[in-house]
């Protein structure tokens, strides 16, 4: 990576409106009708060669399970070995591009996605991953465009940071990749992070073996299409679905492993992070492991809160995208002065979503994403149906006849410790648990203690004061902390999203911070006139 000055500044792309009649619409509904009407192959790729394998799984639209979109071609350890020496051998040259040419590659790709591949992804992500209009638009496009460039400038800052020259020796730094590759595996639930895991370690230097997630694999392999039209050398990034146990043993057993680029289920994490240690002998050097995981994210109401902004947050952070947001609202704790208004706006706003298939633009929430998800979510509802510290507030049905569709569900609670309050469900359910305005301080210390994940979190209150100690009283409860804002929709430059606890390793994703993980740095000393002697001053007699 070399070590330059540069004036690069990004600025965040803009959301288009889709409104009736506009061109973006237009062109949207294009791409749709083109994908839905064809079942398309997506091969492995390995050292930039497609390779098509008679192993497949489909693809299919959560929100229409009988259509399938895609074969998708699995892996074997033969396979995964192949990628993993492929890694290897194009990090030999990739590494030693400069700095300014890794970037352009990925420049070209921000502007491709602004442009011609705009409307790709975000059909693709739409059919394969159910999200409406306005949440493809915001994670196909916009985020995905926002990490590209963002980490552009942000590695470019990195590389100015240089430390101090004295007279006649020149000081820097070489910020180095890690030696070996770095494994990227990608969740189904942002198009943007399983491009920024896979594309993030790559920028500054690194080679990936990446594993997309069955269910988002048509966007992320349109993705990988699209990085090679923008220049991305042959082996950079190897695109390697498949089970994931077949895959990852294969993986983890390489020497060659520096690295894990991970978003998914804390248990998986886990699994990761104790398979690493028992290789960690045999590994070359020790690997980074940077994760997101799971979340339990809360939204705490102050009896000065603004009801109707209340009530508009916990209806979008809690189903926006069927809840299936790392960020969404899971639990909320509700002051009872304040929850007969919100309960009554939130009952009118739910009263007018409409939940279908993603294509009808009117539709505000589509499917979830597959039958595992679907009958976990409703095994929580169905539970809460006979339980005696539970009442069922809205919603509460669920239907799996044509696509995974689970209704927004809010479920009043008595008790702070049940499973819905602590538990991820990661599905279109919200918790709520009311409590007398005279147990603030009680509720404060429940909102801090009674989940094992720390992601995000929302306060609102108009009261300054109450806004000061729930700061303190909650700073290590949230990774990103929203005031009088729902916990979900972290831009990037903006707001560097991750979590500490049980919700991952806090690495900051579209962040320097992020980026400071994926290098190696080496200090390098030169000394114009050594000295030629051994003696010092003060051994003079």
């Amino acid at each position: 990576m070399s070590c330059i000055n540069s004036s690069y500044i990004a600025v965040n792309e803009p959301v288009l409106s889709y409104l009736p009649g506009s061109a973006e619409r237009t062109q949207l509904q294009a791409a749709l009708e083109q994908q839905h009407a064809q079942c398309m192959d997506i091969p492995l790729v390995i050292a930039g060669r497609h390779q098509q394998r008679s192993d497949t799984v489909e693809v299919v639209s959560p929100h229409a399970h009988q259509h399938q979109l895609a074969r998708l071609s699995q892996a074997t350890p033969a396979d995964v070995e192949q990628a993993v020496q492929a890694a290897c051998a194009a990090q030999r040259d990739w590494s030693q591009w400069s700095l300014d040419a890794r970037c352009e590659v990925f420049l070209k790709a921000a502007d491709l996605l602004a442009g011609p591949w705009r409307q790709k992804l975000n059909a693709a992500t739409m059919l394969g991953q159910s999200k409406t209009v306005q949440q493809a638009e915001i994670d196909a496009a916009c985020e995905l465009i926002d990490f590209l460039r963002f980490n552009v400038q942000f590695a470019q800052e990195l590389a100015a940071q240089q430390p101090l020259s004295s007279p006649g020796v020149r000081n820097r730094m070489d910020c180095r990749p890690l030696e070996g590759f770095v494994y990227a595996i990608t969740p189904f639930n942002f198009t943007a992070i399983g491009g920024n895991l896979a594309t993030a370690p790559v920028l500054m230097g690194n080679t990936v073996v990446w594993k997309p997630s069955a269910t988002a694999s048509l966007s992320n392999y349109l993705f990988m299409e699209l990085l090679e039209e923008a220049g991305l050398p042959p082996g950079v990034i190897n695109f390697v679905p498949g089970d994931p146990q077949v895959v990852s043993g294969a993986v983890l057993s390489s020497p060659h492993l520096a690295g894990i680029h991970f978003t998914g289920s804390t248990a998986v994490f886990d699994s990761l992070w104790q398979q690493t240690a028992q290789h960690l002998p045999h590994y070359r050097a020790y690997p980074r492991l940077v994760g997101e995981t799971g979340g339990k994210d809360f939204v705490l109401a102050h009896p000065s809160a603004d009801a109707a902004a209340l009530a508009a947050a916990l209806v979008r952070g809690a189903f926006e995208f069927q809840g299936q947001k790392c960020s969404a609202a899971s639990r909320a704790y509700i002051p009872s002065s304040l929850w007969p208004q919100v309960k009554e706006r939130m009952l009118a706003m739910l009263a007018e979503i409409r939940m279908g298939d993603v294509r009808d633009f009117s539709n505000f929430m589509g499917a979830v994403i597959d039958r595992k998800a679907f009958q976990r979510i409703k095994g929580y509802i169905d539970a809460a149906r006979t339980d005696s510290r539970c009442q069922l507030v809205a919603g509460g049905t669920a239907d799996d006849s044509e696509g995974f569709f689970v209704a927004p569900t809010v479920i009043q609670v008595s008790d702070p410790q049940h499973a819905l309050m602590r538990e991820e469900i990661f599905g279109p359910v919200l918790a709520v648990y009311v409590f007398d305005d005279g147990q603030w301080d009680a509720v404060v210390q429940l909102v801090d203690q009674t989940s094992p994940y720390a992601l995000t979190g929302a306060v609102f209150a108009r009261d300054r004061q109450v806004l000061a100690q729930l700061g303190q009283a909650l700073r290590f409860a949230a990774g990103n902390f929203y005031i009088n804002d729902k916990p979900t929709g972290a831009v990037v430059g903006q707001q560097p999203f991750g979590g500490a606890r049980r919700s991952g390793t806090n690495d900051k994703a579209g962040s320097a911070w992020n980026l400071l993980r994926w290098v190696s740095p080496r200090t390098v000393k030169e000394t114009h006139l050594p000295p030629t002697g051994h003696a010092y001053p003060h051994m003079q007699r």
